[in-house]
């Protein structure tokens, strides 16, 4: 990463932060990221890590990929594709190879293990309030659209509405919850490669869904 692209991160956060009203003082009480911190990455003497850049986004209300790119962090990776399950866990596990972001082995039975759990959180009068209020404001923060998002907006609407049996909406609810949660498999800071899980939980609940 550039030192160019460092201070244009710095920048765009200046920006936002003069936008808002807002001081670096603020921010960091927003973030939990010490003010020392903050001022280093702003003036460029420092690089931001992904964590940052998610909380950020989130605290100032911008798509996490803005922040990323004015990084510097490649973002090329298409999150937008149905997956051959079996096929793309090798391409996925290349990508984060490549990335060098993330070291742990990713799996389809990571993913299939951690939809199992939002099975019996989605039953629970929170899991369904974290669905419906939380939802869109995650969709708007990522800024993403196509087919894996397509996807999720129509999940999210059978949903919302109770369109199917008791199983399906538990299977629906999962696959929401799953996208719903900064911290799965691989965490949604490490952007775009933190939701190519994301996709592949939709894909699998599809999958069931359909048959």
């Amino acid at each position: 990463m550039s030192d160019v692209d460092t201070n244009k991160l710095g920048k765009q956060i200046k920006k936002l932060l003069e936008e808002q009203k807002l001081s670096m003082r603020m921010l960091s009480a927003k973030t939990g990221i010490d003010t020392a911190t903050i001022s280093r990455i702003i003036n460029g003497k420092r690089k931001a890590k992904p964590e940052h850049l998610q909380k950020f986004a989130e605290c100032l209300h911008v798509p996490i990929a803005d922040l990323f790119k004015a990084a510097g962090f490649p973002i090329e990776q298409k999150l937008e594709t149905t997956f051959d399950l079996t096929s793309s866990v090798n391409s996925i596990q290349d990508i984060l190879a490549a990335s060098e972001l993330y070291e742990k082995n990713f799996t389809i039975g990571s993913v299939k293990q951690k939809l199992e759990e939002y099975k019996g959180y989605v039953q629970t009068n929170e899991g369904t309030q974290t669905i419906l209020n939380k939802f869109e404001s995650k969709l708007q923060s990522i800024g993403a659209i196509g087919p894996f998002i397509s996807q999720l907006k129509g999940m999210y609407e059978r949903f919302r509405l109770r369109q199917g049996t008791p199983v399906e909406l538990i299977l629906i609810g999962a696959a929401l919850l799953y996208f719903i949660s900064p911290v799965d498999v691989i965490p949604d800071y490490i952007f775009p490669i933190g939701y190519l899980d994301d996709a592949m939980a939709v894909q699998i609940i599809a999958d069931i869904l359909n048959k």
